[in-house]
């Protein structure tokens, strides 16, 4: 039975999404579909994951879509837009492990210059003892080196731990590693697997 929760926190603890800013800036879905589809993409995201700043990663893409700059810097100028409040079914979890004893740390794929001021949207975070954050190691999940490094850094076994993350390809890497997984979909799923586990 695992030991300590390791959490994911965006769409796990909070809910972030870029087309909660976009949708607003491109009001009609078919225009916002294709800003994120070609011009501000998931793939180029990951650079701010990896540690790459906001002003480093956008300078190419400004210069290869100048008609977009303003939309572009707003996924920095307007990140905070991309959020829309906390998953309250995680914070319960968060709380009653906490009242439990148990361990629990986090495992983000972030950028550090996002860090702070994510980690100030829910209480929640302060109960987490340590997290290793993407945009401070520059690895992201799911390398399995990111996992190795959290095993170390938290002085946990891969069978010590339950991990919850939203991304399939994160909770496959991390089932492949050894560690005990949760897909996070569906909120109500939560308690009931720590319940099985023993954890609460």
């Amino acid at each position: 039975m695992p030991k300590a929760v390791i959490w994911d926190v965006g769409n796990v603890v909070v809910r972030w999404n870029p087309r909660t800013l976009y949708s607003q800036i491109f009001p009609e879905p078919v225009a916002c579909d294709r800003f994120l589809s070609s011009v501000c993409t998931m793939i180029w995201h990951v650079n701010h994951d990896l540690g790459v700043t906001f002003a480093e990663n956008r300078v190419a893409l400004v210069a290869q879509f100048p008609e977009y700059r303003d939309e572009i810097e707003a996924w920095e100028t307007r990140w905070w837009d991309m959020f829309s409040g906390t998953i309250p079914e995680s914070e319960a979890a968060i709380e009653a492990l906490h009242s439990a004893g148990v361990p629990q740390y986090g495992l983000t794929n972030m950028s550090d210059e996002t860090f702070e001021g994510t980690m100030a949207m829910s209480p929640a975070f302060g109960r987490l003892r340590d997290i290793v954050v993407s945009g401070r190691e520059g690895l992201i999940k799911p390398d399995p080196r990111i996992y190795a490094l959290t095993c170390e850094r938290f002085g946990l076994a891969p069978e010590d731990i339950f991990f919850v993350d939203d991304s399939l390809a994160n909770v496959t890497s991390a089932r492949a590693f050894g560690i005990d997984t949760l897909h996070f979909t569906d909120p109500a799923d939560l308690r009931p697997a720590l319940e099985a586990r023993g954890l609460l």
